[in-house]
């Protein structure tokens, strides 16, 4: 390229670049709001990202490009491989996994500008501005908090720690960490950056996000995920200010919006104030939960298709447990068995079903379930009670109606599927073990639920097998 070219064009070209990548960001964010189109919407992102990437590194005085590639590039494949190996049943923890890794990249970023500006300083340079240097640190704060607590979600979720970890005092120490790391970005942004309390200052914020994360129980893991996921949005939106980069100010300013939307709409569905999800103890009992009474009684599969065969109202309610199982395709063409008897089939969603929101739809997609077929929560609930049959498979927290009746219970508030008002249920479970949430499931002992024991797809297998040999 000509210096003329460089000094004159160059620069135009690469904020176009970036007004590009930015329109092609909220296109695909757009398209991912509805099933039929998400495919597309991750697609057009994609290409969005690529074209700031290229044109980030078509910026004059842009050093190590060489490196940067072969990071691209073995970060891509590495991502690629996983990506396509990784089973639905573990999406939740690798969208924590790389949520934590944005926002450590940010926090990492916000290090180094800092770390330049102190150097700088010692050398009579000007470093960061005021407002640059104030950006940082929030930038820092927020991304370090976003990378250890992301991880800390990865754990949970992965099943390598414990799901809820409390301590005496618990509360009274986090407060200290966030103060401890308050006091510390302050002296940062009043004063010249040193190497001392900028580590402290990382330590801090690290540990907050630690232990920020331990106490939340899994029932309220999604809203965890997606308060991360717009502190990452945040931290990158600060970094971009900071760097003068339009394609990391308005990625980080969709990401975080979108985030802060997202983590509403989840903690209205857990029915948790967005307040209380910052500075709660999340999935805390509030007392001694009430004894459940009775036992949980069994079914055959023979009895159990007979039930829906001569139903008039059948709906489905779809878990983890379902995802696990990988029985999507065979309680599709359950459903198509039932619908062709006469049977009128529906599919109930509860918006934190299979810990990540979104995760039931994609699976019933995958196996052809058509969209009209999938009710959400509040469209279904006033059904329930004019329902013949409610199968579960692998639901358990969203479907517990101590959710309404116990204030001890540490999910008590959630909004759940009101399956217990349907005139009979049916739940495949693979044991009598307890859900996510570690709590016992009223629903599997009330008088109206019949338990069918099994493997999910095993089992949605032997029904439709009972099923056709009705016809027989």
């Amino acid at each position: 390229m000509s210096s003329e070219f460089i000094s004159r064009w160059l620069p135009d070209l690469i904020r176009a670049s970036y007004l590009l990548a930015a329109f092609l960001f909220i296109l695909g964010l757009k398209r991912m709001s509805s099933p039929r189109t998400a495919r597309g919407g991750v697609v057009w992102a994609g290409v969005g990202m690529v074209i700031a990437v290229v044109a980030t590194g078509l910026l004059p005085g842009m050093h190590h490009l060489g490196l940067m590639v072969l990071a691209i590039a073995i970060a891509g494949g590495l991502a690629w491989w996983s990506g396509r190996r990784v089973a639905m049943t573990a999406m939740p923890q690798m969208v924590a996994l790389y949520n934590g890794m944005g926002g450590g990249a940010a926090a990492a970023i916000g290090v180094i500008e800092l770390l330049a500006a102190a150097r700088m300083a010692m050398h009579g340079g000007d470093g960061l501005s005021p407002d640059a240097q104030t950006l940082a640190v929030l930038g820092v704060l927020i991304g370090a908090v976003s990378f250890s607590g992301s991880l800390i979600a990865f754990a949970k979720l992965q099943g390598w720690m414990d799901r809820r970890f409390v301590f005496p005092g618990q509360k009274v120490f986090n407060l200290l960490v966030l103060l401890a790391g308050l006091v510390l970005g302050g002296m940062l942004v009043l004063g010249a950056p040193s190497l001392p309390v900028l580590a402290t200052f990382v330590a801090a914020t690290l540990l907050f996000g630690l232990f920020m994360t331990l106490p939340i129980g899994g029932a309220d893991m999604p809203v965890v995920i997606s308060l991360y996921n717009a502190l990452t949005g945040l931290a990158v939106a600060f970094e971009g200010f900071v760097l003068q980069n339009e394609a990391m100010i308005i990625a980080g300013t969709v990401v975080g919006a979108a985030g802060t939307l997202l983590t509403q709409l989840m903690a209205r569905a857990m029915n948790r104030s967005l307040a209380n999800v910052l500075f709660g103890s999340f999935g805390a009992s509030g007392g001694q939960a009430q004894e459940i009474e009775g036992a949980q009684k069994e079914i055959e599969a023979s009895d159990a298709a007979v039930m829906m065969a001569y139903a008039e109202r059948v709906v489905i309610v779809p878990g983890y447990g379902l995802a696990v199982a990988q029985a999507q395709h065979k309680v599709w063409e359950l459903a198509r068995l039932l619908g062709e008897r006469g049977v009128k089939v529906r599919f109930a969603i509860h918006p934190v079903a299979g810990r990540m929101p979104g995760h039931m739809n994609v699976l019933l997609a995958e196996a052809g379930v058509p969209y009209d077929l999938i009710a959400d929560m509040e469209d279904i609930n006033p059904e329930f009670p004019g329902t013949d049959v409610a199968l579960v498979i692998g639901a358990n927290d969203v479907v517990n109606p101590v959710a309404k009746t116990d204030p001890a219970s540490p999910i008590y508030g959630m909004p759940v599927l009101d399956v217990a008002s349907a005139r009979q249920a049916i739940v495949i479970k693979r044991g009598r073990g307890k859900g996510f949430a570690g709590i016992e499931n009223a629903l599997f002992y009330a008088d109206n639920t019949r338990m069918l024991f099994g493997d999910g797809q095993s089992m949605a297998a032997q029904l439709v097998s009972e099923l056709k040999a009705l016809d027989t």
